[in-house]
Formats: C-alpha cells, sequence, structure tokens
C-alpha cells in the first residue's frame, strides 16, 4: 500500500498533484467557492469539511480518473449529491471528445447547486442532470449502459451494486468510494452478487478504499 498523498489544501497543491490546467483549476474553485454559499443554506456536505473542501472532496474524487480506461467516454454518478466525486470528474474530462457524464439525484434543491455549478463553470456540453430517483425503470432507459459507475457514501455495498447492476454491461467499471469496512462489504456482497473487484488504497484517507468492480451480474 503507498502513502497517502499529504494534504491537498487549496488550488495550486490540487494542480500540482493532479497535473491539470489552470483553467481546470479555475472551474474547480469556482466550484468550491460555489459549495461554500450554498451550504449556508442547503447541507450539502458535513460542515467539518468545509476547510478542507480541496483534500476531503475534490482529491477525493480525483483519484478516481487514473483507475478508469481512458477509452470511457461515458460516465454516470448516482446518488450525486453535491456533486462528488462526478462533478468533479465532469470538469476533469471536459476536454475529451465525446465525453458525457450524467448526475442522477432526486432532491430538488441538490439538483438546482449541480444546475448552478455546471452553468458557471460551463459544463453544458459535458454533463447530464438526472433529477429523478436512481432505481426506477424510467432513469434505467435514460442514462442506459454506460463505461464508467462511480458512487460515494451512497449505500452499503449489497445495495449498491444492486443500484449500479442496470447500467452494466460486459465492459462497464464501477469506481466506489468506500471507508475503512470495504473489505467486510465486499465479502457480504458476495451472497448475491458475482463480480471481479481490486480494492485501491484511497489517496486521501489512510482508512478508506476505492472498490474498483469489472463483471457485475447477479447470481443464477
Amino acid at each position: 500500500m503507498g502513502a497517502p498523498l499529504a494534504i491537498i489544501d487549496g488550488p495550486s497543491t490540487f494542480a500540482n498533484k493532479f497535473n491539470v490546467s489552470r483553467e481546470t483549476v479555475e472551474k474547480l474553485d469556482t466550484y468550491a467557492s460555489l459549495l461554500k454559499h450554498w451550504q449556508k443554506t442547503i447541507n450539502l456536505v458535513s460542515p467539518a469539511t468545509l476547510d478542507t473542501i480541496w483534500h476531503r472532496h475534490m482529491a477525493d474524487s480525483a483519484q478516481l480518473l487514473k483507475l478508469a480506461p481512458v477509452t470511457s467516454h461515458r460516465w454516470v454518478d448516482l446518488g450525486s449529491g453535491a456533486g462528488f466525486p462526478g462533478l468533479v470528474l465532469a470538469i476533469l474530462l471536459r476536454e475529451r471528445p465525446g465525453v458525457r457524464v450524467t448526475l442522477v439525484e432526486s432532491d430538488t434543491r441538490k439538483v438546482a447547486f449541480l444546475r448552478e455549478v455546471a452553468r458557471q463553470t460551463g459544463l453544458a456540453s459535458v454533463v447530464d442532470i438526472c433529477h429523478a430517483r436512481i432505481e426506477i425503470a424510467s432513469t434505467h432507459d435514460r442514462v442506459g449502459i454506460v463505461d464508467v459507475v462511480t458512487a460515494r457514501a451512497l449505500a452499503p455495498l449489497p445495495k449498491l451494486l444492486g443500484l449500479c447492476q442496470p447500467f452494466f454491461g460486459p465492459q462497464t467499471v464501477g469506481l466506489l468510494l468506500k471507508g475503512r469496512e470495504a473489505e467486510r462489504e465486499l465479502e457480504g456482497a458476495k451472497a448475491n452478487w458475482q463480480f471481479e473487484a481490486a480494492c485501491e488504497a484511497s489517496v486521501t484517507d489512510a482508512e478508506a478504499r476505492v472498490l474498483r468492480i469489472t463483471k457485475l451480474r447477479a447470481h443464477d
């Protein structure tokens, strides 16, 4: 297991660690400013993390990009909430031709926030914000099969895999941000699901993990 990254304490540190352009960091900085403003009236993230947005939210989300195939064009982020990781990934992916990132969120106020961030960061051609519940058939039909499914702090893995499965095809990769119980959740999920999994160390939290799920299907 590699050592976690040093604390990502702001835009310049983020840019250096993830090798992104000044324009990308400016868009993420706009996002961070909007988050702090909207947080005053909507509970978007834990208040305790507002002073560590770049580490706890931006970097935590950005680490997923290197775990996805570079040919991935269709992404879906389930239960996007304040946009982590999906909206961060959309900003990082915005210059990749043909990329489309769908953010699925059922909370009306959070959807309004996501739309405002997308508007102010110029993501109209990249992001599709789907105001709907994840588990309903119309959402499955609208989104379809994708290349990458992402989620953070959404549900225990056995339930989360059920939410992910309708968007999985033979080549789909699931990138799921999990805490210290990741390996226990993996074992529990095997009762109902068949899949291949890699458990990657998080670069922002020594106790957290990123689960990379492929070949997902329900047991026969």
